[in-house]
């Protein structure tokens, strides 16, 4: 990212947005604030040193990531894309899979033991040849002239790279780098976002709250923490199990009672009713016993839930040769301003339109009558 700031002169302001590099000139992007601008005239240019020293900090520490990169990962890690900003860095490298907690970590390492050795920066203008016998990396797809700035920084010349950007003094001026996340963007092109500087401590911050705040809410402390997280989960899975556990009585006592309730439709047993409060797996279970308990028949079963119809209907499979579960759902749903269907013996649906259900489920017996073979 370009440098922002502001020219000035006897009776004029111009505030710059952008800086950019066309040829040997650097433009400056922006907008005239007072005054006029003619050819020849000098301005006092400052620049906006807080926020380019938060890019430098970025951008130093975009050559140590690299570097590290090679180091932990293997040398075929190349560059494949880059952002520096004041905020962040991000960086798209050359891998075959995801980075492993275990390598991340030995990475932000490798990158924090470099800021901490606060090594000097040094910055050499040669030639391509020389550039390249001090191992100097070039990145693919740029161009370089024929005269080169080679950076070198960290310990034994950690990172070595050409560059024609600004950056750090000292390694140490970079304070900590943080890794925030990694992500694969392509076939065979990873991601890194990391912080660093006052970054890098408001992050820290931001998840100690984080951490404090979950503690909070589980009743435990920074130290207790995960065991209480772990201790809510177990009960969570064990309620979930009570829940299931629950419901398939309610199932099974529900058809009980329905299968009494089930009418005569040229010999089979037809059962179409709404049980409140079910979910879709409770009305499945509840479908398969009716089944069992009828012998050769037909079962719907109906559910309303924050406005939303759920179906599911069944037919016993000695009699899926006479009438099909999915043609009756699609009927089913169709009236309930929905969609469904599914197999001959089993198929399930849902509507938007609750309002349809009751007149929906009494049609069920004359629908039977009228399309059973």
């Amino acid at each position: 990212m370009g440098d922002t700031g502001l020219l000035t002169w006897s009776g004029g302001r111009f505030k710059v947005t952008d800086t950019r590099k066309d040829g040997d000139n650097h433009l400056h992007v922006g907008t005239l604030i007072e005054g006029e601008l003619f050819e020849g005239l000098e301005v006092d240019a400052r620049i906006d040193h807080a926020r380019r020293e938060r890019t430098r900090r970025n951008h130093s520490a975009t050559h140590l990531l690299h570097a590290a990169l090679r180091k932990v990962l293997g040398e075929h890690v190349g560059q494949k894309g880059s952002l520096v900003d004041p905020d962040k860095l991000r960086f798209d490298f050359s891998h075959f899979e995801a980075v492993t907690p275990e390598q991340l970590k030995e990475i932000e390492r490798q990158v924090n033991e470099q800021i901490l050795g606060n090594t000097a920066v040094q910055t050499d203008i040669t030639d391509m040849e020389q550039a390249q016998e001090k191992g100097a990396m070039a990145l693919f797809g740029e161009k370089y002239g024929d005269v080169v700035r080679v950076l070198s920084m960290g310990t034994d010349s950690y990172s070595v790279e050409l560059c024609g950007g600004t950056h750090v003094a000292r390694t140490g001026d970079i304070g900590l780098l943080r890794i925030t996340s990694e992500s694969g963007i392509s076939s065979g092109v990873r991601r890194i976002e990391a912080v660093t500087g006052f970054g890098a401590l408001e992050w820290v911050d931001e998840t100690e709250r984080t951490l404090r705040e979950a503690a909070r809410l589980v009743k435990g402390s920074r130290e207790t923490v995960i065991d209480r997280l772990q201790q809510t989960i177990e009960r969570n899975r064990q309620l979930e199990k009570d829940v299931d556990a629950l419901k398939a009585k309610l199932a099974s006592s529900a058809g009980n009672d329905l299968a009494d309730s089930a009418v005569d439709v040229g010999g089979l047993k037809v059962v179409a009713s709404e049980l409140e409060g079910a979910d879709r797996k409770t009305l499945m279970e509840t479908a398969d016993q009716l089944k069992n308990k009828l012998g050769e028949g037909v079962v719907v079963l109906a559910s309303v839930e924050d406005g939303k119809v759920t179906l599911v209907a069944g037919v016993t499979k000695s009699v899926t040769g006479r009438i099909k579960a999915g043609d009756l759902m699609k009927h089913l749903a169709g009236l309930v301003d929905g969609k469904g269907g599914g197999r001959p013996d089993m198929a399930q649906g849902g509507g938007n339109d609750p309002s349809k259900l009751a007149d929906a489920l009494a049609g069920v017996p004359e629908w039977v009558k009228k399309n059973i073979a």
